[in-house]
């Protein structure tokens, strides 16, 4: 095989990346329409129909570089000539790492063993991973030679969302006070300040959003203007200066936002001037890179354990019957293997658990369920497994091992952000934050519910507490769609063998739920039990749940404010 046809396999991936960007773009500029016509259902589609573009791609593209390579397809040096052609044609780009990541996917789906080849794919960066110097073209600036108002105002009329204000004057007035209440009084304007803002919107959900940042006290002050749409016309809803919400609202929790990026690694830069403690693969994946985020995400994990000693650990927490979970502790991330034989009451099998993650990874995870990447082949260091897990991997985990030399290589696993598991965060804090922390539990199974999604096994062991003590779910190997569910009250036993029956005497179906039995279960510690029962009684009430499934199947979408909801501006208004 000549160069000449390592150039058109190179060119064959290069297009097929164009395609599959240039089909990216086109499905997020959907998006603002959407948005105007509060069509959020369409919104939704779109943001499912974009996940689905990278493999549908890969589908067409990767048969066409197997007929080109032929007998080539596992030859080293074939493959090394290919990188660099390749990375000669895309090093111009503005986009060059997205489409490095892209030929690593069609190298692992091409090459013979679906393995991790450094030398013939972009396992370390071929390129500074962001730039130096952000483009001063990528935001809007605003001199602090004009006043609040003026800012404010000059703000609201350069970011056209397509449909009228509500009421702009009132958005000024309330943004204007939220500056000089947490902000002016801090820190006076100086001829240093200056204000600059993204000038992509942000959309999720039924609101899009503003980030910016001002200089001001000798420093970045970074903020977030969500506005949503009504119908009465668009508003801001609030203005956020807390570093803790704005990181929440970028969390791996939540569902992709939809921005018309022209320069991802820019974008990517700024925010990681805005948004404290996220790494670059993080914000990847908040914009909707999450191909790339995977990459960076890979990198930044190998660098770790280059610069690391301690040993892969099993997690903390009780022993699942579907995952094996363990985890490196200096690194702050689970790795999750679906086991090869499920305890009883479990009788479903490996690939309807995969399912069971791919439905979560397509849905509005509405700040309540970990985003997860999902890799095959995964190498460790073999010596850096402690003997007690290697013992548990080959006890449940063993058909997904090989070692080869000092490597132990996984066949199939995911990487999930790493959480205090809710039952031993009750175990171990106060009766203030336990009480805190359950009603957040009891918050997040309502918004789930909200997004349509029922979790099934909803004990706390499949729910973690994060650094913010916000409750997340985790275990996704028994969620359903909630309007699938039949939620019921227990009928009440008339008869003496009905009351001293050792089994149910009523029928109940395969996807009965009985909502008064949660008591028994949800909260084993003993001074908060009654507290969460009496704080949460909609829980318990299968008239509660049917009421949500009345609105999901008439079509609403119930938005999951990332903020809290005393916050807004105008929080009589519905959207």
């Amino acid at each position: 095989m000549t160069k000449d046809d390592l150039y058109q396999t190179a060119l064959t991936i290069l297009n097929g990346y164009d395609q599959y960007i240039f089909n990216f773009n086109q499905v997020t500029r959907e998006i603002p329409a959407n948005f105007v016509h509060r069509d959020w259902k369409a919104l939704q589609e779109n943001h499912k129909k974009r996940l689905r573009l990278y493999k549908d791609h890969l589908k067409n593209i990767v048969p066409q570089c197997r007929d080109q390579l032929g007998e080539k397809i596992a030859h080293a040096d074939s493959w090394k000539v290919l990188k660099s052609v390749y990375l000669e044609k895309i090093k111009a780009r503005t986009d060059k790492e997205l489409a490095a990541t892209f030929f690593n996917s069609v190298f692992r789906k091409t090459y013979p063993g679906n393995s991790i080849q450094e030398a013939l794919m972009f396992v370390e960066a071929p390129f500074d991973e962001l730039p130096a110097k952000i483009d001063t073209s990528l935001f809007f600036s605003y001199p602090a030679s004009d006043n609040i108002q003026t800012i404010f105002r000059k703000i609201l009329n350069d970011f056209d969302f397509g449909a009228p204000y509500y009421d702009l004057e009132g958005d000024i007035t309330f943004l204007e006070k939220e500056v000089r209440q947490v902000i002016f009084s801090r820190y006076p304007a100086t001829s240093e300040t200056i204000t600059q803002v993204l000038r992509d919107i942000f959309y999720r959900n039924k609101a899009a959003y503003l980030i910016g940042r001002t200089f001001l006290g000798k420093k970045w002050m970074p903020f977030i203007i969500p506005f949503v749409h009504n119908e009465k016309g668009v508003f801001a809803d609030t203005l956020i200066f807390d570093p803790n919400i704005m990181s929440g609202i970028f969390s791996y929790t939540r569902s992709y936002f939809m921005a018309p990026i022209q320069t991802p690694s820019q974008t990517v830069a700024f925010l990681n001037s805005v948004i404290q403690h996220k790494r670059p693969y993080e914000l990847y994946n908040a914009i909707g890179f999450n191909k790339h985020g995977k990459t960076s995400f890979y990198r930044d994990f190998t660098n770790h354990l280059r610069h690391s000693k301690d040993d892969f650990v099993l997690a903390q927490g009780i022993k699942g019957m579907v995952m094996t979970v363990f985890t490196l502790p200096s690194y702050n991330i689970v790795f999750k293997l679906i086991k090869d034989h499920f305890d009883p009451p479990k009788n479903m099998t490996r690939q309807q658990v995969r399912e069971k993650y791919k439905l979560v990874g397509l849905h509005d995870r509405v700040g309540r369920m970990a985003d997860t990447h999902e890799f095959e082949n995964f190498k460790l260091p073999l010596h850096r497994i402690h003997p007690d897990l290697m013992r548990e991997l080959k006890k449940t985990v063993n058909s997904l091992l090989k070692i080869e030399g000092d490597t132990l290589i996984i066949r199939h696993l995911y990487i999930e952000r790493r959480l205090t598991p809710l039952n031993i965060f009750l175990e171990n804090c106060s009766l203030e934050l336990a009480r805190v922390v359950v009603n957040d539990y009891a918050k997040a199974i309502l918004q789930m519910a909200q997004a349509n999604i029922f979790p099934g096994d909803m004990m706390t062991k499949n729910f973690g507490v994060t650094r913010q003590n916000r409750v997340i779910f985790y275990d996704y190997d028994e969620i359903e769609f909630l309007v699938q569910m039949n939620f019921r009250a227990k009928p009440k036993p008339e008869t003496y063998e009905q009351i001293y029956s050792s089994t149910p005497w009523y029928d109940i179906g395969e996807n009965d739920v009985f909502p008064e039995d949660f008591k028994r279960f949800m909260i084993g510690r003993s001074d908060v039990r009654d507290f969460f029962i009496a704080s949460n009684p909609q829980l318990f009430d299968p008239e509660y749940w049917k009421e949500i499934q009345t609105k999901l199947t008439k079509g609403e979408l119930i938005h999951a404010y990332p903020y809290p909801e005393s916050m807004r501006f105008r929080s009589e208004e519905k959207i």
